[in-house]
């Protein structure tokens, strides 16, 4: 199995989204267009954890009056 590249880790001080250098200004990120891509990813659900799909029945699911308190 291959490990990830440094610059896909974020590992040795680079930018985490394209792997220059780190920005005093934007650290961990070498500019604010990485800042925003990184951003629009956490936004858009691209580092969501994969696991089982919540529903009525799971943990924090959505809440359900007793039935007769309508």
């Amino acid at each position: 199995m291959s490990q990830p590249d440094e610059s896909q880790s974020g590992k040795a001080g680079g930018c985490p989204i394209c792997g220059k250098p780190a920005g005093a200004g934007f650290r961990p990120f070498c500019s604010r267009r990485c800042a925003d891509v990184d951003l629009g990813r956490w936004l858009k659900g691209g580092y969501a954890i994969a696991g089982p799909a919540a529903g009525p029945q799971a943990p924090g699911g959505p809440i359900q009056n007793p039935p007769g308190e309508d």
